[in-house]
Parts: C-alpha cells; sequence; structure tokens
C-alpha cells in the first residue's frame, strides 16, 4: 500500500524512456501505477477515466504522431502531465489551448536534461557576447542514435532558438546524423579567421532525461499552467 506522500504515476509511451523513468520513479516519490504503449493505447484506447481514476500526474514519451492527440486526452480526463516527445511543435497551440481549457498543468522541452539546459544558457551567452561582431559565423551540429526519428532534433532546434532570442542574427549552419545507439550529442560552434569555439553537450545515457521528467513531474503535480521545463528549472512561478 502506497504511503501517503507517494504519488500515482502514469507513464504514456512505455519504450526505453519510460522503463527509465519507472526505475527511477520511487526515489522521487512515485509509484507507477498505469502503463500505456502501442499495445494498449494504439488508437488513444487507453485514455480513458477509469484507467486514470487516482493518477496524480502523466509522464509521456510517444511518438511525433501521436503525442498532440495524447496530450489532449490527458488534458481533457483532467490529468497534468509531464512530455518529452519531440517533432511535433506544429500542434503546441492545440495542446496549449486544451490545457488552459481544462484547466490542467503541463510541462513540455525538448530535452529534459538538466544539463542541457543549464548547457542551452551557456551557448545563449555566448550568441549575445559575440553577435556584435560580424566577423563570426556558426553552426549547429547534432547526433543521436538511429531510431530517433526527427532530425534535426528538437534540442537543436531549441538551442538555435535560444541564439536567436540572445540577438544571433546572422545564419546558423545545421546538420544532424543519425547512427547506431548513441543517446545525444548536441554542439554550438562559432568560427573566425583568428579563432573557433566550440561548445560541446554529450549525454552518456537516458538517466539525465528520465530524472529531468520526474522532477519536473514532482513540480507539476496539484499546479496548473502550461510551462516551459526551463522556465521551473531557473525562475519556478510560485
Amino acid at each position: 500500500m502506497s504511503s501517503p506522500e507517494t504519488r500515482r504515476l502514469a507513464l504514456v509511451g512505455y519504450g526505453k524512456m519510460g522503463r527509465m523513468v519507472e526505475t527511477l520513479a520511487p526515489e522521487f516519490g512515485f509509484e507507477v501505477r498505469l502503463k500505456l504503449d502501442v499495445a494498449n493505447n494504439a488508437r488513444f484506447e487507453g485514455l480513458t477515466p477509469e484507467n486514470f481514476a487516482g493518477i496524480d500526474v502523466a509522464i509521456e514519451f510517444s511518438t511525433p504522431e501521436a503525442a498532440p492527440e495524447n496530450l489532449v486526452r490527458l488534458a481533457a480526463l483532467g490529468v497534468n502531465t509531464v512530455t518529452g516527445t519531440t517533432g511535433w511543435l506544429a500542434e503546441l497551440d492545440r495542446v496549449r489551448q486544451a490545457v488552459a481549457r481544462h484547466g490542467t498543468g503541463l510541462v513540455w522541452a525538448p530535452n529534459f536534461s538538466i544539463g542541457v539546459n543549464i548547457f542551452a544558457r551557456l551557448i545563449s551567452e555566448a550568441a549575445r557576447l559575440l553577435a556584435a561582431h560580424d566577423d563570426y559565423g556558426a553552426w549547429g551540429w547534432e547526433l543521436h542514435h538511429d531510431a530517433k526519428r526527427d532530425a534535426p532534433s528538437g534540442t537543436l532546434l531549441m538551442l538555435v532558438e535560444a541564439m536567436r532570442q540572445a540577438g544571433w542574427d546572422r545564419p546558423v549552419s545545421t546538420a544532424s546524423n543519425r547512427a547506431g545507439r548513441h543517446p545525444g550529442v548536441h554542439e554550438i560552434g562559432f568560427d573566425s579567421a583568428a579563432d573557433t569555439i566550440t561548445l560541446r553537450h554529450t549525454a552518456r545515457s537516458r538517466e539525465g532525461f528520465a530524472r529531468g521528467a520526474l522532477y519536473a513531474a514532482r513540480w507539476i503535480a496539484g499546479r496548473r499552467g502550461f510551462y516551459e521545463f526551463h522556465q521551473i528549472l531557473f525562475s519556478p512561478p510560485a
């Protein structure tokens, strides 16, 4: 039987990330009560009031095709959610509206690694400092395992957007590679005739992503609103 402090967690998507989240969930005060995947949610049939009765938070790691509908239906069920699925940003407004309409809470991010989010801050500062120096050009590159569907990754797009927000208004040449089983490398570089500055983040495993998602799930439990992960990391709303 659960202790009073234990929250009940649903996993929507039960691949490698879902299994990693399940392993680490007790450290964050969660008990996994429901697991949905293609075997029991291929057509969203697992997203029912009966299945989610008593669930405190859902963590969604599925596919770009399934994520928006998963998130809209979870909001309609009144379930606060964390999603780490990438490749569905065209549907972001639809999901945001569903969360507002149903008064639930959602945290999303292209990458839940705390290290990557700090890395993005460093990239932003570098872009701000170099934006006024026209002799520098910039590139972005990323490598992921061969099963990752979206390219460029959502994380690389986030990094380039952070540069834009910091005042970088020149082109950023981007490239992606998909091979093997690598969990992820992201690199931003600045080059001039005089020198090269290279900033790189390398993930060793999926554990950092899972821990960040669980951190976000613990935070969003009982709250309302639509948040990006960096907001709750660096300047959490009351």
